[in-house]
């Protein structure tokens, strides 16, 4: 029979292996971060950003830090986040750093290495947490250290709160009003984040004591920023891509997670799950779900009226339908110029559709204003020109109307696909302008006494785009000795050569882009959530309503103050004309059957008790640390047998029926709609309503989570013993059969 032989290696063979990229950082032992909960967020950067410089040292791509040793030195520091640190910021310093390490021009490879390196520990993070854990982390704001000083919310537009969104304070730094940002190119709003991104690292070297507080803080422009809004600024395709943290904006993209529950002057922006038991109604015009339906409906009455415009087209007169056009356009123009100023200049200009809105823009004021001009002077070509340009307007809103589909998977894959491979059509027309010059001017020439300029660049232009047929019929025309071989090699380079070199590159292009169309779908899906949802305007209003409000309090605030009255009139306006809009989004609910259901964050796993948005719970990051540790331990540990395993089998307890006195019981706490409770003993549950009922039950929920049984972890203490006997008994058994096996091979 066969021998089977084992061989080892020879322990001088190891010395010969190639040394990893960290090896430096296992034998020096790089000391980890001393991260505490009350450390500010620039000693929070300052401490990863030491770390991180220390463990990698040498340029590496994100799979060898992914999957090799070379990430090493990054495992090690997730494995400390996650057992011995609770700062709630750590994600957004993680994110910040990702950024900083990109935006450096110098030494491109190590600091990317190191842009990468941040972004895998801020993923790879979040997977030592919960669901409702991750929730916390994500949503979680920078606080200002100097909130005491900033104004008063109650003004609608000057303050920051009020006007301008979480996005937009990153390009626009902490400006306090639109007067500010409209001071501000978005050029130099751009510089002055980038900037503060150049010093944030640069701070290192720095003594903690002396003249460090008298500097400016270059954390400063991100304060009030939660962990995405960094990863959408940040450009950390990746880790949006991640599942929980797409889960995370799925949840924000359907209301299950708002930032405003209730539309009252003191109304706060807070990250929270959503409840419809207590939630204001209004609050669900927020939810970007809605916006995106709403802007859909806008979209299709904007187009209806645009063809009963140009299919009346009445030349002499300016009839009805053309003035609720204008409306139309005049709202649209406001709220995309309200996003722009929400959004800043870089964001807004990153969605192509955005694009689209300001062309749309720029054509219908051109229309209004040959159209006002034409009536005036009575220039019928005016007029008539007026039509055409307003006719060019279904290039960009019937596309426009249908950009919905964007937002599916497979239309959102292959617009970054198509708008890369436009940029690298450009780049390439710019040699085919190049030849296409050389070859007119020559033929020109040549052909000076057959053909003009203008005859003769129609002629080459037909030539490129496939018909070459015609330059060989009038070859001998041009000139009898240069003219068949000068067309004979345009012919061959303009059909074969670049042609060719086009499609070819384009095809390489959209292989390359394909690759990685998901994350830029996800990037783009990300933003545009983010940007609908985290704005810090209370009130906002949608098209063309937005024209009310602009007319009636816009003139107001020239010689009335902006107060706490001035915003409950804003509040009052919007809840009179947006009340059909909140009645469908209501029966919508009612229909799907969420309208009348529990909290909506039942879908997010993870102890109830540990989620409180943008509050991170340590104690119960603590308590699950332990049960995975016991976890590991119960695996790997070699005790018992199966016979006592199976001896120790612990009878189930049947749960006891739901009676009466138990519902009764758990009825005894209400809160009331504005969040107070009410104590109601178990004989009064007879006279509450049914939706006290449920609030109620809600609440005596939420009461036993946050008490959890010492019975039910008796019972899993009991169930890891048993475990592990289970596991050393099969260990033992393979390990006789293998002896067995070894004593048969040897005989």
């Amino acid at each position: 029979m066969p021998i089977r032989v084992k061989t080892r290696h020879a322990q001088g063979e190891a010395a010969l292996r190639t040394p990893s990229p960290m090896g430096r950082q296992a034998r020096l032992g790089v000391e980890l971060p001393d991260i505490r909960d009350n450390d500010t967020f620039r000693a929070l950067v300052k401490k990863l950003s030491v770390y991180i410089a220390d463990v990698i040292l040498l340029p590496v791509t994100f799979e060898q830090l992914r999957t090799t040793s070379a990430g090493d030195g990054l495992r090690t520091l997730v494995d400390h986040l996650g057992r011995d640190c609770t700062h709630p910021a750590i994600v957004n310093a993680l994110l910040a750093l990702k950024w900083h390490y990109g935006a450096i021009t110098e030494d491109k490879g190590l600091n990317e290495s190191r842009a990468h390196g941040c972004e895998i520990v801020a993923w790879r993070f979040l997977t030592h947490l919960s669901e409702r854990e991750a929730v916390d982390y994500c949503l979680y704001e920078i606080p200002d250290p100097k909130q005491a000083e900033e104004q008063s919310p109650s003004d609608e537009e000057a303050a920051v709160d009020e006007h301008s969104a979480l996005l937009g304070q990153a390009l626009h730094g902490t400006a306090s009003s639109a007067r500010h940002v409209f001071s501000q190119s978005g050029s130099s709003k751009r510089n002055l984040l980038l900037h503060s991104i150049s010093n944030l690292t640069f701070m290192v070297s720095d003594d903690d004591s002396g003249g460090d507080e008298e500097e400016e803080d270059p954390t400063a422009h991100f304060t009030n920023l939660n962990a995405l809004e960094i990863a959408a600024i940040a450009d950390a395709k990746r880790f949006l891509s991640q599942a929980i943290v797409q889960k995370i904006i799925t949840g924000i993209w359907n209301g299950d997670i708002i930032f405003w529950d209730s539309l009252s002057v003191h109304s706060v922006k807070k990250p929270r799950f959503y409840k419809p038991s207590t939630a204001d109604p209004y609050s669900r015009l927020r939810v970007p779900k809605y916006l995106k339906s709403f802007e859909v409906v806008f979209f299709a009455s904007f187009l209806c009226l645009y063809y009963a415009v140009l299919v009346e087209r009445d030349p002499t007169r300016i009839t009805t339908l053309e003035v609720f056009l204008c409306l139309w356009l005049a709202a649209f123009a406001y709220d995309e110029l309200s996003e722009w100023i929400d959004a800043g200049s870089i964001f807004y200009a990153a969605d192509v559709w955005n694009i689209f809105d300001m062309a749309m823009i720029g054509i219908g004021a051109t229309y209004f204003v040959l159209r006002i001009v034409g009536l005036e002077t009575g220039n019928r070509r005016l007029v008539d020109l007026a039509f055409d340009v307003l006719a060019l307007e279904a290039l960009f809103m019937v596309p426009r109307v249908f950009s919905i589909l964007s937002l599916s998977p497979y239309w959102g894959t292959l617009i970054p696909c198509l708008k890369e491979m436009g940029k690298d059509f450009l780049k390439f027309m710019v040699l085919v302008v190049v030849v296409y010059l050389g070859f007119l001017t020559t033929f020109s020439l040549v052909g000076r006494d057959s053909y003009t300029l203008y005859d003769m660049a129609g002629i080459l232009t037909r030539i490129f785009f496939g018909s070459t047929y015609l330059g060989l019929d009038i070859m001998h025309n041009i000139d009898p000795v240069f003219g068949p071989p000068l067309m004979i090699l345009f012919v061959m380079l303009s059909s074969i050569l670049l042609m060719g070199s086009l499609t070819g590159m384009l095809s390489n292009s959209f292989s390359r882009v394909i690759t990685h169309a998901r994350e830029e779908y996800l990037y783009v899906y990300s933003v545009y959530v983010l940007e609908a949802s985290t704005s810090n305007r209370l009130t906002h209003f949608y098209p063309p309503f937005n024209l009310l409000a602009l007319v009636i309090f816009r003139p107001l605030r020239l010689f009335l103050p902006s107060d706490s009255k001035f915003r409950k009139a804003r509040i009052l306006l919007l809840k009179a004309t947006h009340l059909p809009i909140v009645a469908v989004i209501e029966c919508y609910e009612w229909l799907r059957g969420t309208a009348g259901k529990g909290p909506q964050y039942q879908a997010f796993r993870g102890p109830r008790h540990a989620t409180t948005i943008a509050s991170p719970n340590p104690a119960a990051r603590h308590h699950q640390h332990r049960l995975q540790q016991q976890h590991k331990q119960s695996s790997s540990s070699m005790r018992g047998d199966l016979a006592s395993a199976v001896s120790l089998r612990p009878t189930p307890t049947p749960m006891p029926p739901l009676t009466a006195s138990t519902t009764s019981a758990s009825s005894s706490t209400a809160v009331s709609r504005g969040g107070h409770a009410a104590a109601i003993g178990p004989g009064d549950s007879s006279r509450l309503t049914p939706r006290q009922q449920q609030v109620a039950a809600e609440a005596a929920e939420e009461q036993a989570f946050d008490e959890p049984s010492s019975d039910v972890e008796v019972r899993i203490a009991d169930l890891a013993a048993k475990i592990d006997r289970l596991t050393d008994l099969v260990v033992a058994l393979q390990a006789q059969q293998s002896r067995g096996l070894a004593d048969v091979s040897v005989a």
